[in-house]
């Protein structure tokens, strides 16, 4: 758990080194807002496109060598990252940065899954998932701070280092347990590649597409990530540009903001979920729709409020989002069986992409190259109106527990 959950907020952590260093990265390159944006477009889209073999992969084979090279990959990419210089050479290390974290993604939450009954799933999850807004925070305060000293090369450099050592550590200690030990119905241990067991798992697999609690996570997470991918993208830049923050400053601020929010509201949405699910097993669906809805009004404030308001509109923004992250995700995890685990996630991970946040960074450096970033960021607000509808509705389809 220790080592999955390191690992995590150093995933995290190479992803978000770029937005905190990305307006000395534009300055000398000289790129557009759009093109800014096309380097986490570039991150996502291999991400997405590797997650469905992966997916295949992580219910097959066994996912700890898998883990282990998805972490080293991605680390090698960002310490890549560190030695181009031209436009080009930047993006197609970001791509290759996607390819190593969409395996880590997928089979750290079904490997933990695999640990724990369902009832006690949010609570690990919500553990694990603390590593996204720390880890977060981390990239943006390395890429800012460490890039305003140090150019902005010194980031990537410093922190793919942790990387390739806790994989290391993973694949000398971390223990792979038995798939689907801790289901109501345990999956098949030792699987093997016949005509009969295959035609079950494509049969299991396609039942995802009819499977409503399944669906309605998956898509209101997408429209989530469509703004948070994007907002996320972008909001260091925002604070730069729009509150007059140097680089470093508006780095610090998301970052401190990021890391105070994220582990508060994944801490206390996973808390309130978790009691919440003695009484109601539509606890996940109903906590994630709202804090989707309590963070509407706040973003509005962020993007088109006055100025004094700005930080602390973030602040509370970032709050009610984060209350989602553990129950969310759990939610994924208990909708689907064990057989067919890590390709309902890598299935989840291509859609929350596919529709979310792989081209709304770009989208958003569009709209600014021809309006203002302002109007860029506050047109994600509209995808957490169909997230709030979506996650409602998957309420009322929400799976009973055991």
């Amino acid at each position: 758990m220790l080592l999955l959950l390191a690992l995590n907020l150093l995933n995290y952590l190479d992803r978000y080194i770029l937005p905190g260093a990305q307006p000395l990265i534009q300055r000398e390159f000289h790129a557009s807002d759009q093109q800014m944006g096309a380097l986490t477009t570039a991150f996502f889209l291999t991400y997405m496109l590797v997650a469905p073999l992966s997916g295949w992969l992580g219910d097959w084979f066994r996912r700890k060598p898998l883990i282990v090279i998805g972490a080293l990959l991605w680390s090698l990419a960002t310490l890549a990252s560190a030695f181009v210089h031209d436009y080009w050479g930047l993006y197609l290390r970001r791509s290759m940065v996607g390819v190593g974290e969409a395996t880590f993604g997928i089979f750290a939450p079904a490997v933990l899954a695999d640990f724990y009954p369902d009832r006690d799933r949010n609570k690990i999850l919500t553990i694990f998932y603390l590593a996204i807004p720390v880890g977060a925070a981390l990239g943006y305060l390395a890429g800012g701070e460490i890039g305003s000293a140090l150019g902005w090369r010194a980031p990537f450099l410093v922190c793919a280092i942790p990387g390739m050592l806790v994989a290391l550590l993973y694949a000398l200690w971390g223990r792979e347990p038995e798939r689907g030990a801790c289901d109501r119905i345990p999956a098949a241990t030792g699987r093997t590649f016949s005509r009969e067991s295959f035609t079950g798992f494509l049969r299991q697999a396609s039942a995802l597409l009819t499977n409503s609690a399944f669906l309605t996570a998956t898509f209101g997470m997408a429209e989530v990530t469509f703004a948070l991918g994007g907002i996320s993208a972008w909001v260091p830049t925002f604070l730069h540009r729009h509150n007059g923050l140097s680089v470093a400053n508006a780095s610090l601020a998301v970052s401190a903001i990021t890391v105070i929010d994220g582990i508060a509201g994944t801490i206390i949405g996973g808390w309130i979920a978790q009691r919440w699910l003695r009484t109601d097993h539509r606890a996940l669906y109903l906590l994630s729709f709202w804090s989707v809805a309590l963070t509407l009004p706040f973003g509005v404030l962020v993007f088109f409020g006055p100025r004094a308001l700005t930080i602390p509109a973030l602040f509370a923004a970032e709050f009610f989002i984060f209350l989602n992250t553990g129950p969310l995700n759990t939610a994924i995890v208990n909708s689907v069986s064990a057989p067919v685990r890590a390709t309902a996630i890598s299935l989840n991970l291509f859609c929350i992409h596919f529709f979310g946040d792989t081209f709304s960074p770009q989208i958003i450096g569009a709209i600014s190259d021809h309006s203002t970033l302002s109007i860029g960021l506050g047109a994600t607000l509209v995808s957490l109106v169909f997230a709030s509808v979506l996650l409602r509705f998957g309420a009322r389809v929400a799976p009973p527990l055991e």
